[in-house]
């Protein structure tokens, strides 16, 4: 479970590094609090510098250090109990960077991610992560 100031790793290739989250959306329960594939907003804390071949093509994503964007929480440190009686918990906090009209920046995704993403209606980070967990 994830609420205001909570710092995560962000998993894919858009350029962040590490964010921290500002607000979560559209959670009725929880007290404003996200798990894994709720979306949030977040502020960029860290990102990876730009090189002069990134400014010089148009398609390359130039996210920097303070933008506020959105984001779905893919894993949390709190652990998530699954319907079975298992059990899951990682170690750490992570989070794909999307767009507006829920689509991800990145086209990759590094690291593992939780299987809850497909019944929360993210089945595309599923399928490009390299591991479902």
């Amino acid at each position: 479970m994830l609420g205001l100031k909570a710092t995560m790793a962000i998993i894919d290739n858009s350029g962040a590094l590490l964010a921290e989250c500002v607000n979560v959306l559209k959670r009725k329960t929880g007290h404003g609090m996200a798990t894994v594939g709720d979306e949030i907003v977040v502020v960029v804390q860290k990102a990876r510098p730009l090189s002069n071949d990134a400014t010089l093509s148009a398609n390359a994503l130039k996210i920097r250090r303070g933008e506020v964007r959105r984001a779905v929480v893919v894993r949390t440190k709190k652990e998530v109990k699954r319907p079975d009686g298992r059990i899951i918990r990682f170690d750490d906090n992570a989070a794909v960077l999307i767009n507006n009209k829920k689509e991800l920046l990145g086209t990759r995704i590094n690291g593992v991610v939780s299987a809850d993403l497909r019944t929360k209606g993210w089945g595309k980070i599923a399928s490009i992560a390299p591991k479902v967990i």
